[in-house]
C-alpha cells in the first residue's frame, strides 16, 4: 500500500505499538494480564491515530493494520472497541464515507450500542430525508445484540422529525418508557423537538410538563413548538415563565420568540424582545439579526428592518435575501432591486430565496421585462429554478394581463406544474376573461389537489361572477360529499402585548358587542361616501342584503373595528390576515383610512397594504 511520508510515519508509529518485538518476551510467556495490557495500549493508539486521521485513505491503512494485528482476535474487547471507533470516523467525520461505514458495520459480529448509534447518526447526517435511520433502529431492536440507550432514541427521534414520521416517533416514545430512558434529558428534548416539528403541540406540552428539571434546551424546544404553529400568546407566556424561574435564554430561544412575533405581526412584543436582547447582552449573530429584520418587515415596520440590516457588520446571503424579500412584500420594488444590485457589487452570491424576492418584486409592480431579465440572470449564477420561481413568473405574467403568455410559459416548463401554478393561472383567467380555458385549468388543478377547499372556492367565485349558480351549487355539493371544509378567514392584531384573533362571522370575542357598534358606524360612513358593496364576491345564492351583511362579517373588518375601538390616532392599526384581501374589503379599508384619519397596515397572504387617506400602497395592484 503506497502512502506519503506523513502517512508512513503514522503507519510506522502504529506498527511500533501494535506489533510484538521479536527480541522481547516470547509469545509463550504472555498471560492474560499481559495481553490485556497490550490491548489497552492498542485502544489508546487507535483513538490517537483516528483523532489525527485527515482522510479516508489513511483510515483504510489504519483499518488494514488493525486487521493484521496478531494479538487481536475478532472476539476480543479491544478489537471491537477499535472497530467501533473506525466505524464512528467513517460515519460521522466530515471526511468520512457512509458507504464504507455501512460495509464495515455489516461484518462486525454483534455490534455494540456505540456502533449502532454511530451508524444511525451517520445515516441521518448523510441522508437526512431518509427512513434508513429508522429502519436500522428497527433492525437493532430485533437483533437483540444491544439495547438502545438515550442517545439512540434521541438520534432516531431526530430522523423521525425530519420526515414527520409521526407513527414511528410515537413508538419511540413508548420504547423510551420500556427501556427506562424517559427521564433522560436527551430523550425529553428529542421528544419535544419531534412533537413540535410535527405540530403535535399537545403531546409536546405533555412531555414538557413531565420534565422535573427543565433545562434551557427544553424551554427553547417548547417555545419553538408554539412559535412554529403561530401560537404566539402561548410562546410568549412560556418565555416570561422561563425568565421567572431564572433560566437565561440564548440566541436559539430568542430566534423562536422573535419568529412567533413575526408570524403574528406582534410589533410591540417584537420591539420588547429586541430590547431584551440588547439588555441581556445576547450575541446578535447572523441568524438572530436576520430574525429581527424579518420580524420588523413582517410587522409592517420596513424602515426598522432596514436599520437592523444596516447595523450588521457582516451580512451573509440570507441577510441580504431577507431584506430584499421584505422590500418586495411592502411593494418597495425600487428598493428591492437596488439592494439586489448592491448585493452583487458586494460579491455576495445570491441564492434561490434572493431570486424569489426579486421576481416577486417585479410581479407586484407588473415589471414584465425586468422579471424576464432576472429570470435569465438566475442561469448566469447556475441557479436552477424551483417550482416557486416558475410560480413567480406565471404570477408576473397573469398580473400584467398577459394570460396567453402565461399559458404558453407553463406549457414550456421542463417539469410538471404544481397546483399553485395552476391556481395562479386560474386567477389570471378570472381577471383576463379567458373563460374558455377555465375547465381545462380546473381539471388539472382538481386532479392534483382534489381535497383542497381553496380550489373549489376559487372556481365557485369565478362561476358566481358569471351568475352560473348551478355550477356554484355543484362545487358546494362536491365539497360536502367529499367532506372538504373551507379554511375560514382569520385576522389578528396585537393590543397591549396580547394577540387577538378574529374569524369571519365569529361572535366569541369578549368585546364583540362594542365591536359591532363600531362596525355599524363604519357601514354608515362607507355608505355615505358613495361606496356600493361588491356583492359579486359573495358566493352564496342569496339576496343582496344578506350578501352585504356577509361582507361586513369578514375577519379583517372585525379586526379593524377592534383597532378603532382600542387605539387612538396616530397609532397605526396593524392587522395580519391568513387569506388574500377580498376586493370589497380592500376598497372599504381605503375609505376607513380616510374617514377616520387612521393609518391602517394589513399583511395578507400575498403582501402588505398600507392605507393612508383613502389610498393603498399597492396602487390597487395585488
Amino acid at each position: 500500500m503506497l502512502c506519503s511520508s506523513v502517512h508512513s510515519k503514522h503507519k510506522l508509529f502504529f506498527h511500533s505499538i501494535c506489533y510484538r518485538n521479536p527480541t522481547s518476551v516470547a509469545p509463550k510467556t504472555y498471560n492474560t494480564h499481559h495481553l490485556s495490557l497490550r490491548e489497552e495500549q492498542i485502544e489508546d493508539r487507535i483513538a490517537f491515530l483516528l483523532h489525527k486521521c485527515p482522510n479516508m485513505k489513511l483510515l483504510r491503512q489504519i483499518h488494514g493494520n488493525l486487521l493484521r494485528n496478531p494479538f487481536l482476535s475478532s472476539s476480543s474487547p479491544s478489537f471491537k472497541f477499535s472497530m467501533s471507533k473506525i466505524l464512528c470516523f467513517c460515519a460521522l467525520s466530515p471526511s468520512g464515507d457512509i458507504e464504507y461505514a455501512r460495509r464495515l458495520f455489516d461484518v462486525i459480529p454483534q455490534p455494540n450500542v456505540f456502533s449502532w448509534n454511530s451508524m444511525i447518526r451517520g445515516l441521518h447526517l448523510f441522508h437526512n430525508q431518509s427512513r434508513e435511520p429508522i429502519s436500522l433502529y428497527k433492525q437493532m431492536v430485533l437483533s437483540g445484540f444491544a439495547n438502545p440507550n438515550s442517545f439512540t432514541i434521541a438520534f432516531v427521534l431526530k430522523a423521525c422529525s425530519n420526515i414527520s414520521a409521526i407513527a414511528e416517533g410515537r413508538q419511540l416514545h413508548c420504547h423510551a418508557y420500556r427501556y427506562g430512558l424517559d427521564s433522560s434529558p436527551f430523550v425529553q428534548t428529542g421528544l419535544l423537538n419531534f412533537y413540535g416539528k410535527c405540530e403535535e403541540i399537545a403531546s409536546a406540552r405533555h412531555v414538557f410538563d413531565e420534565i422535573s428539571n427543565k433545562n434551557l434546551f427544553a424551554w427553547s424546544a417548547m417555545i419553538s413548538g408554539y412559535a412554529r404553529i403561530g401560537m404566539v400568546n402561548e410562546a410568549l407566556s412560556l418565555f416570561r415563565e422561563m425568565q421567572e424561574v431564572g433560566v437565561s435564554p440564548d440566541e436559539v430561544t430568542m430566534v423562536s420568540v422573535i419568529s412567533a412575533c413575526a408570524k403574528a405581526g406582534a410589533l410591540d412584543l417584537g420591539r420588547w424582545v429586541h430590547a431584551f436582547v440588547d439588555r441581556q447582552g445576547i450575541r446578535a449573530d447572523f441568524v438572530l439579526s436576520t430574525s429581527l429584520m424579518d420580524m420588523y418587515a413582517k410587522c409592517g415596520l420596513i424602515g426598522k428592518a432596514k436599520e437592523v440590516f444596516d447595523q450588521m457588520l457582516e451580512r451573509d446571503t440570507m441577510a441580504w435575501s431577507t431584506m430584499i424579500v421584505g422590500f418586495a412584500t411592502h411593494g418597495l420594488v425600487s428598493d428591492a432591486l437596488k439592494l439586489f444590485s448592491r448585493m452583487l457589487e458586494s460579491k455576495v452570491e445570491p441564492n434561490h430565496v434572493t431570486f424569489l424576492g426579486v421576481l416577486s418584486a417585479c410581479s407586484h409592480s407588473g415589471l414584465v421585462s425586468d422579471g424576464q431579465r432576472f429570470w435569465s440572470t438566475m442561469n448566469e449564477f447556475g441557479i436552477s429554478p424551483l417550482m416557486e420561481h416558475y410560480g413567480c413568473m406565471v404570477d408576473l405574467l397573469c398580473r400584467a394581463g398577459l394570460f396567453e403568455e402565461a399559458y404558453s410559459f407553463i406549457s414550456r416548463m421542463p417539469v410538471q406544474p404544481n397546483a399553485v401554478i395552476w391556481r395562479t393561472l386560474l386567477m389570471g383567467c378570472k381577471k383576463s376573461g379567458f373563460h374558455d380555458k377555465i375547465e381545462i385549468i380546473a381539471r388539472n388543478l382538481l386532479q392534483l389537489e382534489p381535497l383542497n377547499a381553496e380550489n373549489y372556492v376559487l372556481l365557485s367565485n369565478i362561476y358566481a361572477l358569471n351568475s352560473q349558480w348551478d355550477k356554484v351549487s355543484y362545487m358546494r355539493k362536491k365539497m360536502k360529499d367529499s367532506g372538504i371544509r373551507v379554511l375560514p378567514g382569520c385576522s389578528s392584531m396585537e393590543i397591549n402585548g396580547f394577540v387577538h384573533d378574529f374569524i369571519v362571522g365569529d361572535d366569541s370575542h369578549p368585546e364583540i358587542k362594542q365591536i359591532r357598534v363600531v362596525l355599524k358606524d363604519i357601514s354608515r360612513r362607507v355608505r355615505l361616501s358613495g361606496h356600493l358593496p361588491w356583492i359579486s364576491s359573495v358566493l352564496h345564492d342569496v339576496d343582496d342584503e344578506e350578501k352585504q351583511n356577509a361582507l361586513c362579517e369578514h375577519s379583517e373588518r372585525l379586526a379593524i373595528a377592534f383597532g378603532l375601538l382600542k387605539t387612538k390616532a396616530p397609532t397605526a392599526i396593524r392587522v395580519v390576515k391568513n387569506l388574500r384581501f377580498c376586493s370589497d374589503c380592500h376598497e372599504v379599508t381605503k375609505i376607513i383610512s380616510r374617514e377616520y384619519e387612521r393609518e391602517i397596515i394589513v399583511r395578507d397572504r400575498i403582501r402588505f397594504h398600507k392605507f393612508v387617506n383613502g389610498s393603498c400602497s399597492c396602487n390597487d395592484f395585488w
